[in-house]
């Protein structure tokens, strides 16, 4: 006599036995719901868009997201006896339910003292994917096991094969067998070969584990499992088990550079409409350097991880010539979070948006080498509120050049240089460079307080490098349409928007915030060819950036929190942003000869005394050529060194009088 069962786990063991014999003696009146076809048919013809680089390097492919169905007769048989064989070999014979399964699949869970082996027939489930949870219970078994008879009574076994084939899960976001075939092997169902149709009937039994993208090892012994039993069903001779165990299969790798892709896709919905995707037949060619975007991933993955594991990042890098958008990544993990902060993540720049004041500054004749003081200034509006901007850790640098302001990133003089020129003014300026920025009426816009993407600050610096030229990012180079047999061509959108001569004094401005000031740490990258850049840091610490440029390369990096917070005082654009950007641009210039700027027509040089702002006379301890417009070059020599008077007049350019000095300091 078997010993009576002394916990409780075979107590619910005999529970569950008990009342799925009772469901078969009393069958429920529970009605079956659903139609056999939940979802529209999927659509002939239809090829996947595919994704390539600019070097014609295959990328991958945008997929529909929509959910589609396979009548039955779409679905291979091999692939319908592959699934009875390996999770219903008794589907044929049994009403819904399985008393042999249910029965040796509880001597196993009381073996094992736990509800490990489900029993479910093919019926149970689909029931179980339709209406009901993955709960491990009693009571979830019986309603399972109701509605299973139900659907037996209601529908054929072909019918619920083609229920089921359409709503089980084959991993990776695949739902239903046609998502799953056009991930996988990128066709229809009925196009699966016998070695495809034995790999995906292994899959739903445990898909994160067994689905084709797996490890090569757990999902080939799957899918040899699966043939075995085949076999032994008499579903397939020995000869045709031995041979299909060897067939090569070829799955199609997952797309790369999703971030990427996934912006084009959203251009491709913007510019076609949102049933583009669904249509498919396209191919793109787009602007993408893989080899630079697999960089980009790595590099910025890397040092965002290296800061805190639940930090966020962003990273851009455009030919500025052209505005091709060689690489874009919008977050760490796509998978994780697809959310794109590359295009669409709107932050605070901070210090970052210091350069564009100084070019207006520079067009509104104000020169680089001008004199000014950061002594604290208060603001007021109203009549009871007052502002005053303060420096980093309050530092203060006392009279310096606004070359030395900007590359030192001095918060007082900006806001007084922001006064000088004229809120509105600056905001016009900023938006013929592309950046939209608010109401004009705030000099706080002199520490970044707007807030703006990755995408839009990097695409407002490039007419700094580009002779003025301002060049609309481009993702997309040209696309063949299957549909109409034409292509359609996306050419670079460049114009003119700002005085070359105004980019090139201050990219050579900002060639100094890496050699002394914010980006000091890439000192050693300059030494080795031209580069010019800006840090940015939040109030607070919450965001930290640099946009750093070459002739060749302009490249912005963001990090922060989604919901922004603090990361302390050594969470800076220098620190934090500045290391990965010189590590990306390292790699990604190695095999580039060093160029520099070009300097244009209209750009003219003068010897001066660096903490005067004067023309250097011989006794000036320091000199250094500084750059000018025409026309605002200083007329005095040196009062500070000995210099008196004028220079001789066959040093002064031919010009318009030089303006006076701006009202807050030299």
């Amino acid at each position: 006599m078997m010993a009576p069962c002394r916990n409780g786990f075979g107590q619910k063991a005999i529970l569950t036995v008990s009342g799925l014999l009772l469901v078969l003696l009393l069958v429920s009146s529970a009605s079956a719901q659903g139609k056999t076809a939940a979802y529209p048919p999927f659509p002939p013809g239809y090829v996947s868009i595919k994704v390539f680089d600019n070097q014609n390097r295959f990328v991958g492919r945008i997929l529909p997201e929509k959910r589609y169905s396979a009548p039955i007769d779409q679905i291979p048989v091999f692939l319908q006896n592959a699934l009875v064989a390996v999770e219903d070999a008794r589907f044929y014979e049994h009403g819904g339910i399985d008393i042999r399964g249910i029965t040796r699949a509880l001597v196993k869970d009381v073996a094992k003292r736990k509800m490990a082996e489900g029993g479910s027939t093919i019926t149970q489930q689909l029931i179980k994917n339709k209406y009901l949870s993955g709960e491990k219970t009693i009571g979830r078994k019986v309603k399972e096991g109701l509605l299973a008879l139900e659907y037996e009574r209601k529908y054929t076994k072909k019918q619920i094969l083609e229920m089921y084939f359409n709503e089980v899960y084959f991993g990776n976001g695949a739902w239903g067998i046609v998502q799953a075939a056009r991930l996988y092997f990128d066709k229809y169902p009925s196009e699966l070969t016998d070695a495809e149709c034995a790999l995906l009937a292994g899959v739903p039994k445990a898909p994160t584990r067994y689905n084709p993208l797996g490890k090569p090892a757990i999902t080939r012994d799957r899918k040899n499992l699966v043939l075995k039993r085949m076999a032994a069903l008499k579903m397939i001779t020995a000869a045709q088990e031995k041979k299909l165990r060897v067939q090569p299969i070829a799955v199609i790798q997952p797309t790369e550079a999703p971030y990427y892709l996934a912006h084009v896709r959203h251009k491709l919905s913007e510019r076609f409409g949102e049933s583009v995707i669904e249509r498919g037949g396209m191919e793109v060619t787009t602007a993408m350097d893989l080899k630079l975007q697999r960089l980009a991933e790595r590099v910025l993955r890397e040092g965002v991880r290296k800061i805190s594991p639940q930090l966020q990042g962003a990273l851009l890098c455009l030919d500025p010539g052209t505005g091709d958008v060689l690489a874009a990544v919008g977050g760490i993990d796509f998978k994780q979070n697809p959310y794109n902060r590359a295009f669409f993540a709107k932050r605070q720049p901070g210090s970052a948006i210091k350069p564009l004041i100084y070019a207006a500054a520079l067009e509104k004749g104000f020169p680089a080498g001008g004199i000014w003081n950061d002594d604290p200034v208060a603001y007021t509006w109203g009549e009871h509120r007052s502002w005053k901007p303060r420096n980093y850790a309050r530092e203060r640098h006392g009279e310096i050049s606004l070359r030395r302001a900007l590359a030192y990133s001095d918060n007082i003089i900006t806001v007084k240089l922001l006064d000088a020129i004229g809120v509105p003014y600056f905001v016009y300026f900023a938006g013929t460079l592309g950046l939209s920025l608010r109401s004009p009426n705030d000099l706080s816009l002199a520490l970044g307080t707007d807030e703006v993407t990755l995408n839009e600050l990097v695409s407002a610096y490039i007419p700094l490098v580009n002779g003025g030229s301002r060049a609309e990012p481009r993702t997309i180079i040209r696309i063949y349409d299957r549909h109409s047999n034409a292509w359609i061509e996306n050419p670079p959108a460049v114009t003119p928007v700002l005085s070359p001569a105004v980019g090139f004094i201050t990219t050579q401005m900002l060639r100094d915030v890496l050699v002394y000031g914010t980006a000091k740490s890439l000192a050693g990258f300059s030494r080795n060819r031209p580069a010019a850049g800006k840090t940015g840091t939040t109030d607070d610490y919450r965001d930290a950036w640099f946009i750093g440029y070459t002739p060749d390369l302009i490249t912005g990096i963001w990090m922060g929190y989604d919901k922004p917070r603090s990361l302390g005082k050594g969470f800076t654009g220098g620190a934090a942003c500045a290391p990965v950007w010189g590590r990306f641009m390292t790699a990604a210039l190695q095999d580039k000869p060093a160029v520099d700027f070009p300097q244009p027509e209209g750009v003219e040089t003068l010897l001066i005394d660096p903490e005067t702002g004067y023309p250097a006379v011989p006794d000036c301890p320091t000199r250094r050529e500084e750059f000018y417009l025409p026309g605002t070059l200083p007329t005095e020599l040196c009062p500070k060194h000995g210099g008196a008077g004028l220079m001789p007049d066959n040093a002064v350019p031919v010009g318009p009088v030089a303006p006076l000095d701006p009202p807050l300091g030299r």
